[in-house]
This record gives structure tokens, sequence and C-alpha cells, in this order.
């Protein structure tokens, strides 16, 4: 049980960095910044992309830490779906699998919440 929480977890902060820092901050998939422009606007696309970019490390970051873990857990469902939603409803055609991008973020969503409320709970109860 140890193990297999130390392993999601581990798992959902390197989600996290390669998103921020591999994906946003060094611009390795440009696709990112081609979404936040067509919802946000051009003007400040890049400089907004890498604000993001860093606010996922810095999730990353959290995650590691273990720190108000459950506040974290709802921060991540929440931001994760948000961003999900809108870009399913504003720009699906710039995702990498469409429409079915929700999909994978319903499932990275289940692995968080199975990971703070149903396998650290029982962690905590030994």
């Amino acid at each position: 049980m140890k193990t297999l929480h130390f392993t999601l977890t581990a798992f959902i902060a390197i989600v996290w960095l390669i998103n921020g820092l591999v994906c946003k901050i060094l611009n390795f998939v440009p696709r990112h910044t081609e979404i936040v422009a067509e919802i946000l606007g051009d003007e400040y696309s890049r400089t907004l992309t890498i604000l993001i970019g860093i606010l996922e490390v810095i999730m990353a970051l959290w995650v590691i830490s273990k720190f108000k873990s459950r506040l974290n857990a709802i921060i991540q469902i929440t931001a994760v779906m948000a961003m999900n939603v809108l870009e399913f409803i504003l720009v699906p055609n710039l995702l990498l699998w469409g429409k079915f991008n929700f999909l994978f973020a319903l499932l990275f969503v289940f692995i968080i919440y199975l990971n703070e409320f149903k396998l650290n709970k029982k962690i905590e109860s030994i």
C-alpha cells in the first residue's frame, strides 16, 4: 500500500513537472502556447504560458512535499477539470487527442483522488 502511494505520488509530481517545465516553460510543446493564445489572446500568450508552467512546477514540488496534501489534491482536481473543460469546449482542435483528452484528464483526476483520499487514508490509519 505504501509503495503504491509513493509511486502514484511520484507519478503525479512528474506529470506536473513535465507539463510545466518541459512543455510550457522550455516550450518543447508549442501547442500549449497556441491553446493559451486561442483562449486568452495572442498578446501575452507566451508570458502566460510560462506563468502557468511555473505554477505547474510549484504544484509538482507541493505534491512531493506532502504539505496539506488533501488541499493540494482538491486544488489539483479543480485545476485539471477546469483547464480540460475549457479546452474541450473552446479548443478541441488544438488538443493532442482532441476531445479524447478529457478522458485522460478524468483518469489523472481519478489517480489523484485514489492516491490521496483512499490510499493515503489507509496508510494514515495503520
